[in-house]
């Protein structure tokens, strides 16, 4: 009876646990977001991310293998082993060949789960020639992305009022100016803190990376289709951490170098008068 109970308890479990999977896919197929009873990632939009969904998934199956393994072992005991049906219990201690099965086969798993894990994080950690460069510097409490090459700077704030009781949709996620990159494009990201220590993360990108006041770090990803992506400050930074949302629209080339056009007028630098003039001029008030 205890036997079937555990069997029955275990298929229910991975029924329902399918089904809210199954759920959760449906509902995250065409977002770059989080997404109501959503159990699984976000679907990928890069490269970086599909490694890193491909890994999951490999070691999602040798855990269940793992488990099933170990979940045998004990019902064989239960029934087998138990004091009804083994009453005269064996006096073996040691068995040469089952000890050295059950130091290899472990060790021979990890080797299995290291290669590619070593793998992915050499292409994570090795930017490769890129098409655009952006800094996102995190502040107390939202993003400013730099466009170094093309001289112009932006603030990225969330998208709603003074109390927060209204915010434009996505809720908490939404801002006034989003970070925009073309699709297919090597998109080198330097990434530092104002103040204190905050995290840049787009999880359909599988980038996250910490933000350090006085170190430059730096990640990179490729958007492999258009849309727009969210992400959030993964660092608890403050009383504002929750309010500092990061979003990416991923746009065509042609409609990338519109915006570009677009920003510089919008967000040109304020140059500060020549150094000549101002001494000139205190100059002058002081006599």
């Amino acid at each position: 009876m205890l036997v079937m109970r555990l069997i029955r308890s275990a298929a229910v479990f991975l029924i329902v646990a399918a089904a809210l999977a199954a759920g959760g896919i449906a509902f995250a197929a065409d977002y770059g977001q989080p997404v109501p009873w959503q159990m699984v990632f976000q679907k990928s939009a890069a490269p970086t991310m599909d490694d890193i969904i491909w890994f999951h998934d490999l070691v999602l199956y040798i855990i269940i293998a793992i488990t099933v393994f170990v979940l045998a072992l004990l019902v064989i005991i239960i029934m087998k082993f138990n004091a009804t049906a083994n009453p005269t219990p064996s006096r073996t201690t040691h068995n040469t060949l089952l000890e050295v099965a059950w130091t290899v086969i472990p060790v021979v798993i990890l080797v299995v789960i290291a290669i590619p894990s070593f793998r992915i994080l050499f292409v994570q950690l090795n930017t490769p020639p890129a098409d655009l460069t952006i800094k996102a510097t995190g502040k107390q409490w939202y993003w400013s992305y730099s466009y170094p090459d093309s001289k112009f700077e932006f603030d990225s704030i969330l998208a709603c009022d003074q109390s927060r009781q209204k915010c434009e949709p996505p809720r908490l996620l939404a801002v006034d100016n989003e970070m925009v990159v073309p699709v297919n494009k090597v998109v080198r990201m330097h990434v530092i803190g104002a103040e204190v220590i905050h995290a840049f993360a787009v999880p359909s990108f599988g980038i996250k990376i910490d933000a350090i006041p006085g170190r430059l770090n730096e990640t990179w990803f490729k958007a492999t289709r258009e849309g727009t992506y969210y992400g959030q400050c993964s660092e608890l930074c403050g009383k504002d951490h929750a309010y500092m949302p990061i979003a990416v629209r991923v746009v065509s080339e042609q409609a990338f170098a519109q915006w570009l056009a677009d920003a510089k007028k919008k967000f040109a630098r304020i140059e500060d008068e020549p150094a000549t003039a101002v001494a000139a001029a205190g100059g002058a008030k002081t006599e």
